[in-house]
């Protein structure tokens, strides 16, 4: 008989491609990985890794049961998923993640709601970018990711998810108190060209939708800094360092020394939280989606 727990854990070393990585991704230690796959090759009497340089890579025993592994664990979640239906309980575990502002602006009072109202349920949070919080739902990391797209840029999203949105955040353009455009009821991006830009890192998400966004109105940006937190943007606003787009969401409180104000445009990110398919029965799952949408009527 194969043990359920084994066969996650090679399941997860077939996802992530290390131990290491596989580690992290069950939130176990590298030895208890070692352990593990050393019982399993006992019990299917076949070696199911070797050495490779510093790592480890599947032989063909072990990419074949990794295959066997990756559909027994799928149908084993949607045996769970059926059961909690039928129960009608929000027990169990739950892992979810979200971008640094929705992890801000929305946890604290979801995750506390959930809590309160459902005790016999255990929820790991963390913070994650949106594409790095699909992957986890897509390996089986996580459960739930809070993830955004821009109202021009849309995020791509894998066969096999399903979405539901939490709220739809508005974005103004954040600059110094003492700014020529400080004053105005409402702005226009083309009057920026000459700011330096307070960004995102280079590659994420939002950092490629400004260049984007600022691009297909002619405008070459001007990137003075980059930060992935919003509030650091902002202290580096406040500072007189550039200007930066500032999201409603996790944005409060505002520093000393900065002025919003709001685009002609009218910029908005929707934000919205994914999950697999094959869990979408799991009453956890929607207890989760009601508390999120609970929190984000207190932002917006």
């Amino acid at each position: 008989m194969l043990n359920l727990e084994r066969l996650r854990t090679l399941d997860a070393l077939a996802r992530h491609g290390s131990v290491s990585g596989a580690a992290e991704g069950l939130h176990v230690t590298t030895s208890a990985v070692s352990q593990q796959m050393s019982k399993l090759e006992r019990e299917v009497g076949q070696r199911l890794l070797a050495k490779n340089g510093r790592g480890v890579r599947l032989t063909d025993a072990g990419r074949l049961l990794a295959e066997h592994a990756g559909r027994i664990l799928s149908q084993v979640e949607l045996a769970q998923a059926d059961l909690e239906a039928q129960r009608g309980q929000v027990v169990g575990e739950l892992r979810i993640s979200a971008f640094p502002t929705a992890a801000r602006g929305l946890f604290p009072a979801a995750l506390a709601a959930l809590r309160a109202q459902h005790p016999a349920l255990r929820v790991r949070s963390t913070e994650l970018e949106p594409e790095s919080g699909i992957a986890g739902v897509v390996r089986g990391d996580l459960d739930l990711a809070v993830v955004l797209d821009w109202y021009n840029k849309p995020m791509p999203l894998p066969d096999g998810l399903v979405k539901a949105p939490i709220l739809d955040d508005p974005a103004d353009v954040a600059m110094p108190a003492g700014h020529p455009l400080a004053g105005r009821d409402e702005v226009d991006l083309g009057e920026f060209a000459e700011d330096e830009w307070i960004t995102w890192a280079e590659g994420e998400f939002c950092h490629e939708w400004l260049m984007f966004t600022l691009r297909s109105r002619g405008i070459e940006p001007i990137i003075g800094h980059r930060a992935a937190e919003t509030h650091t943007q902002l202290g580096l606003v406040a500072a007189g360092l550039g200007v930066c787009i500032a999201p409603l969401l996790g944005r409060s409180p505002m520093p000393a020394g900065v002025v919003t104000v709001p685009l002609k445009q009218r910029v908005s990110r929707h934000v919205y939280v994914v999950w697999r398919a094959d869990a979408d029965r799991r009453p956890s799952i929607r207890a989760a989606v009601e508390a999120l949408r609970a929190a984000a009527e207190t932002v917006v």
